[in-house]
Formats: structure tokens, C-alpha cells, sequence
């Protein structure tokens, strides 16, 4: 950009300070015309695209094939010639779910539809009969307990939630179904009452999917403190350990972009669902992230090799647990939200 776009004004557009030169000392605005050409624009666009482009292709290399780099020289003050970590983890998170769903899909066969409104016709049935099902049960459960006390209902049992809440009032109260099983049993009734199996588990699918960079969001922080609990506080600050998460979250969806695409393509060029390619792509991807969390953080904390063993080994379990419960909370969270 010219200095001929530079404005006579010598009062900043933005906050009013004098500019002396070309940017505002106050705020950082280049003092430059408010109203410019087509040709500016385009012009303009080409050199904010050309230098992200160099900076955002260099980040890529050193995050993928450089690990810690760019949290040292994130540290160390060297953030020009990098993307942000912050703006980094957004767009590669943004990418990561947002493009999968743009590939074309391996040709399968389309018999679902069918298959659908035969159950649905089946289910319609069923609940023309409900009556005479409850009374039938109703009677069943009362021969039970005259003889015997034992065999609890599973929710999935029941067609119904007027089946289950009659059969329900029945039962002895050491038989009879806790609050949460009513309840998680009522919302399994009403789904697979108005929707098939597929449909059930298509929906969960896609409400997981949808969760699922909200959860991994919410445990940026959680990652953050464990390291901050591993390492000494008067050296490293809890930004420090920030800036380490975002860049190993970011490295992680990079990677599981990388192997969802290139499962896609070879499953899409053999026409299969599930290939040995991408159990290998699995296994290579699992292999590489966890080398890439002990090389980044011994390079990172520089500690000898065998106490970043150790404490890489106790980060790995912890999280492990801390994971599997996150992605159990937001299991059920994505269930309730189901329609």
C-alpha cells in the first residue's frame, strides 16, 4: 500500500490522536483514505492474503514437524512472521469440523428409506394395541411377585412411557426403576417411539458432533492446569502452559483433519466404508500424537529424558481418565438434546 493512500488529515480517523507519519502511536490505525477505489480493494486483498499465506504455511510446518517451536518463539516475543495461537486453534478447529462434511460419500446402497416406513407403520401398530399390552404385562408382573421377588424391567422393555409408569406403580418399591433410570428410560421411550433405530443414532451423531469441539474447548484450560501442577510455578506462568495447550490442541486437530481426509479419499476411491487404510492412518495418528507430546514437552520444559517420561506418562493417564469422563458428559448432554 502506497504512501499516496495516506490522508492530508494528520488526525487519526479512529481515536483522534495526531498521526506523525503513517500509523496513529495511539492506536495503531494506518491514517489512509476512508473511501478508496475497486482497485485499492483488490490490491489490498492481495497483500493481506499473500502475507498471512506466508505466515500461516510456515506456522503449519513448524506445528506439524517442529514441536514446541512455536511456543518458544511465541514466548520469546518472535509473533510476527507467526499466526496467533488463538487465531490458529479457531481456524484449524473451525476446518477440522466444518470440512468433513463437504466430502462426497461411497456410493451404499439405499434400501434405509424403506426400511424406515415399514417401522414406522409397524410402530403405528404397535400403539393401536398399547391397551391390551399393559393390561397383558400388568398381569404378568402380579404372577411374578405372588411367587417370587426378583428380575427388574429394563426401560427398553417398555413400548411406552404409559406402559412403564403402570407397570411401574406395580412394583414393590426395592424392584421399582431409581429417578434416573425413569428418567433416561422415558427419554429412550419417547425417541425410539417416534423414530427408528438409524434415525436415533443418526441424530445422537450428529448432536455429539456438534458438541464435541465444545467439550474439547472446555478442556483447553483443564489440559492447561495439569501441566501447571507438573511444573514450577515461580519459572512458568499458567500463560506459559496456555500457550503449549492451544498449540498441542491445534497440532492434534490438524492431524485428525489430516487423517479423516486422506480415510475419505481412499475410501471413496475403493468404494468401501471401512478400510485397512484407515486403521493404519488410526494407529499412525495415535503413534505421532503421543511422540509429539513427549518430544514438545521436553523441548519445551527442558527436563531430563527420564523425568519427562514420567511426567508425560502421569499427563497422558490423567487426561486419559479426565477425557473419558468429559466425553461421557457430553455423551449424555448430546442424548437429552436429541428430538
Amino acid at each position: 500500500m502506497s504512501n499516496h493512500d495516506l490522508r492530508d488529515d494528520r488526525e487519526c480517523a479512529n481515536c483522534g490522536h495526531e498521526v506523525e507519519i503513517a500509523y496513529c502511536s495511539k492506536c495503531g490505525q494506518k491514517n489512509i483514505e476512508t473511501r478508496q477505489s475497486f482497485w485499492h480493494l483488490v490490491t489490498h486483498f492481495a497483500e493481506d492474503f499473500t502475507h498471512y499465506d506466508g505466515a500461516f504455511w510456515t506456522t503449519i510446518k513448524y506445528l506439524l514437524f517442529k514441536p514446541a517451536k512455536l511456543t518458544k518463539e511465541y514466548l520469546m516475543g518472535h509473533r510476527q512472521k507467526y499466526v496467533a495461537p488463538v487465531k490458529l486453534y479457531i481456524f484449524i478447529s473451525f476446518i477440522t469440523f466444518f470440512l468433513p462434511s463437504l466430502y462426497p460419500e461411497s456410493s451404499q446402497s439405499e434400501e434405509e428409506t424403506t426400511s424406515d416406513v415399514h417401522e414406522n407403520v409397524v410402530s403405528i401398530h404397535n400403539e393401536v394395541n398399547i391397551e391390551e399390552k399393559i393390561n397383558t404385562k400388568q398381569n404378568v408382573w402380579l404372577d411374578k411377585f405372588s411367587t417370587e421377588k426378583g428380575g427388574i424391567e429394563n426401560p427398553m422393555t417398555y413400548s411406552s412411557v404409559k406402559e412403564m409408569d403402570s407397570i411401574e406403580s406395580i412394583k414393590p418399591k426395592e424392584l421399582r426403576l431409581n429417578k434416573l433410570e425413569r428418567s433416561l428410560g422415558k427419554r429412550i421411550i419417547k425417541l425410539y417411539s417416534h423414530n427408528t433405530p438409524e434415525q436415533v443414532e443418526e441424530k445422537f451423531k450428529e448432536s455429539f458432533s456438534h458438541n464435541f469441539p465444545k467439550a474439547l474447548f472446555v478442556y483447553l484450560p483443564i489440559f492447561a492446569f495439569w501441566l501447571w501442577l507438573f511444573h514450577g510455578k515461580k519459572r512458568w506462568y499458567f500463560f506459559d502452559h496456555g500457550i503449549f495447550t492451544l498449540h498441542y490442541f491445534s497440532f492434534l486437530l490438524l492431524l485428525i483433519l489430516i487423517t479423516d481426509t486422506l480415510g475419505h479419499f481412499i475410501n471413496y476411491v475403493s468404494n468401501t466404508t471401512n478400510s485397512v487404510s484407515s486403521v493404519i492412518f488410526s494407529i499412525l495418528f495415535a503413534f505421532w500424537s503421543v511422540y509429539y507430546l513427549y518430544r514438545s514437552h521436553r523441548k519445551m520444559y527442558h527436563e531430563k529424558w527420564f523425568i519427562n517420561i514420567i511426567k508425560c506418562t502421569l499427563m497422558l493417564i490423567i487426561n486419559s481418565i479426565a477425557v473419558i469422563f468429559l466425553i461421557f458428559l457430553f455423551m449424555l448432554i448430546s442424548f437429552y438434546n436429541l428430538h
